[in-house]
């Protein structure tokens, strides 16, 4: 049987956002995994990899979300918690969660990213790095959370707002 030639489009899907995505993912597992701080072990990794030119550059999009998921990590835990069903957060395999924080924060604070892209990256995390039953449980949570994701957003930019001189 002849060789399939090469697709070049096939090397294009998984762009920058999405490996960006999964880097995120393996930080918070294995900042969860080691019970330390997100945000504490993106800076070593970040260190790390200044100092070592074999340690591939921590992304610019995975400081973004590492550090956003770590600031905000209390109302993602407790929305992602108000949509499982006869499920408790902390049951969940520790990558679902990963990808499930990720995926809210971006919902709901990254406005350059649509949410169908959001949901879809997940998925394809949860395809890529869980079980069998992962992707179809983080869409149906992922679901529910973008119903009211634009309320959340909408809420955040208010109180970002600034006030009128006249109320100040």
């Amino acid at each position: 049987m002849a060789e399939q030639p090469v697709d070049k489009k096939s090397f294009k899907k998984l762009g920058t956002r999405h490996k960006a995505r999964r880097r995120a993912v393996d930080l918070l597992f294995e900042a969860e995994a080691r019970d330390v701080d997100p945000a504490d072990l993106l800076d070593e990794r970040s260190e790390l990899a200044a100092r070592d030119q074999a340690v591939a550059p921590v992304h610019a999009y995975t400081h973004t979300l590492v550090e956003g998921v770590a600031d905000d990590l209390d109302r993602v835990d407790g929305t992602i918690e108000s949509y499982l069903k006869d499920w408790e957060l902390s049951r969940l395999p520790a990558v679902d969660r990963a990808i499930l924080r990720i995926a809210v924060w971006e919902l709901f604070h990254a406005n350059d990213v649509p949410p169908v892209v959001a949901v879809d990256e997940a998925v394809e995390l949860a395809k890529e790095l869980s079980t069998d039953d992962s992707p179809s449980f983080v869409n149906g949570v992922l679901g529910q959370v973008v119903l009211v994701a634009p309320q959340v957003r909408a809420a955040a930019a208010a109180t970002r707002a600034p006030r009128p001189e006249s109320e100040a």
